[in-house]
């Protein structure tokens, strides 16, 4: 199937179907939004969602990484130093990081990397709404990657430039950042975005369909900018950015493994093939929640226990391990360049 006919074909753009993709862009975006409002409107509430959110999203969406990694035998043999030994050395690191600068070095390294990683991801994806539209899209590609960019960077700009004391009640030191360098970012993500805003309403004035790309940009555009930006609480603010990123990645890692094994059950992935038949979805979530309650809960237990015989802190310690871990493996499995992500995804020549 050529870039023409999968235009053709696909005129919106959709990676599956109406209902995923919109639960997708606007059903997360929604979800998101509505806890960050909520815990603006009432703070004492925080704890709660942000328990929620770990509970039923975060630590979710770190076994969904594990779906690619550890559920059948080829993806384990493929990932086995993922798996077995990066643990270790994403460890060895953050112990010594602890050991030269102190417990704060971790809450700083979490709120850049993490604000990295989540515009990754989303520059990930809009790079598979653009192939799967066929590269027909509002915008030229370069100044649109230039907008991916400029509203998340206009935003952890802000976010240093306010120098908040401390990230979800720990240490925080962050990086000096002038006044004018938050305008200056500001300037250019508002100029960019009028810009493709222009691109898209001139797209719609021809008559051309809202596609899946456009709604996923502008969802982009908004939580970064509220995320980052309209909340003043850095806490309130992360946890907006942080829902959307999590629910994101388990709706996309699901079809990811549907459309791996759309053709069946495989012998050599009973389990994961079984989960990812789109009419079992409701046990492959339920799977993944099940796993990540007892792996999450079962380490609590351990480091209570563990706590009272260290002055390390080992909770700061166990968790940033876990997320660096991700953070890494994810730069490496999802890069759409590769052959295999493009053809399970649909974006190869002769895949529908």
């Amino acid at each position: 199937m050529t870039t023409t006919e999968l235009a053709l074909s696909n005129p919106r753009g959709w990676l599956r179907s109406p209902s995923y993709d919109l639960t997708l862009i606007i059903g997360v975006a929604v979800l998101a939004l509505a806890s960050g409002g909520l815990a603006v409107a009432q703070p004492a509430l925080f704890p709660v969602l942000l328990f929620l959110d770990l509970w039923l999203l975060g630590y979710h969406h770190v076994v969904s990484t594990f779906t690619r990694l550890a559920f059948d035998r080829e993806s384990f043999t493929t990932h086995r130093f993922l798996v077995l030994g990066l643990p270790i050395l994403v460890l060895g690191a953050v112990l010594g990081a602890v050991a030269v600068f102190g417990g704060w070095i971790l809450s700083t390294t979490y709120l850049y990397w993490q604000w990295f990683h989540y515009t990754r991801q989303s520059y990930g994806i809009e790079r598979v709404y653009r192939r799967r539209a066929g590269g027909s899209v509002p915008g030229a590609e370069r100044p649109t990657r230039w907008l991916l960019y400029a509203v998340p960077l206009w935003g952890i700009l802000y976010r240093s430039y306010q120098s908040p004391e401390t990230f979800l009640g720990i240490e925080l030191k962050t990086l000096p950042v002038a006044g004018w360098m938050v305008a200056a970012s500001g300037a250019l993500a508002a100029a960019l975005t009028l810009w493709w805003l222009s691109q898209w309403v001139r797209s719609l004035s021809r008559g051309e369909a809202v596609q899946g790309h456009s709604l996923f940009l502008l969802s982009h555009l908004l939580i970064f900018t509220v995320g980052y930006v309209v909340i003043a609480d850095l806490n309130h603010g992360w946890l907006v950015a942080n829902v959307w990123h999590n629910a994101q990645y388990i709706l996309f890692v699901w079809h990811f493994n549907a459309s791996r094994f759309k053709k069946g059950i495989e012998p050599k992935a009973r389990l994961l093939s079984a989960l990812s038949q789109r009419r079992n979805w409701p046990w492959y979530f339920l799977t993944c929640l099940g796993l990540s309650t007892v792996a999450y809960f079962g380490l609590d237990q351990v480091l209570v226990v563990l706590k009272s015989r260290s002055t390390l802190p080992l909770f700061l310690i166990a968790y940033q391990t876990i997320n660096f871990h991700h953070y890494v493996v994810d730069g490496l499995i999802w890069k759409v360049r590769k052959k295999p992500i493009r053809k399970t995804l649909g974006l190869e020549a002769g895949t529908p």
